[in-house]
């Protein structure tokens, strides 16, 4: 079971900026579906600011905290700043992250960094894409980091397995991910 700070648990516990903006300027969506998690950013621009950031998670409490925190880190700044938000950055603000959970901090900005990207598509009036983007084949992140199994905690190795190596759970329909 992994060990979250106060941060974390706090942010998990009572998440802000939670829901859906109506009329969004831009949505991006991000998914991993080895662990369960899915995270869907809006936002609002004014002036080249995040006028308003919010955000719709399934996933696990690290997720959900990390959602959170971007959410918190992003609102206000310009377009530019808020494309500086990285992986490194939220898991420093919610004062660190278990190994196996460090993936959701990925997601997290990648999530708001597609939804800038959306509203700056949408702005020049190029074709938006809508798909909805997933972890690579090789269950590896930008950063290099490799995916750990959110049950056991064990580095998943075999990409093509629907199942953990190490503990035999069905990836992303373990007992109670539902309700993730």
């Amino acid at each position: 079971m992994p060990i979250y700070s106060a941060k974390v648990m706090e942010h998990f516990m009572n998440p802000r900026n939670v829901g859906e903006i109506e009329n969004a300027d831009g949505i991006g969506e991000v998914g991993n579906p080895v662990c369960g998690d899915m995270m869907t950013f809006y936002i609002k621009v004014k002036d080249n600011r995040l006028e308003d950031v919010k955000f719709k998670t399934f996933g696990c409490g690290a997720a959900i905290a990390v959602s959170s925190m971007v959410s918190e880190m992003a609102k206000g700044k310009t377009l530019e700043e808020a494309m500086k938000i990285n992986a490194n950055m939220v898991a420093n603000e919610l004062e660190g992250l278990p190994k196996n959970k460090l993936h959701c901090s990925n997601l997290g900005d990648e999530a708001l960094h597609k939804a800038i990207e959306n509203y700056l598509s949408k702005k020049s009036g190029k074709p938006v894409a809508t798909r909805v983007e997933t972890a690579g084949d090789e269950h590896e992140h930008e950063t290099g980091e490799p995916c750990y199994c959110p049950y056991c905690e064990e580095e998943i190795m075999d990409a093509d397995s629907p199942f953990c190596q190490h503990c035999q759970v069905a990836l992303g329909s373990a007992p109670g991910a539902e309700s993730r």
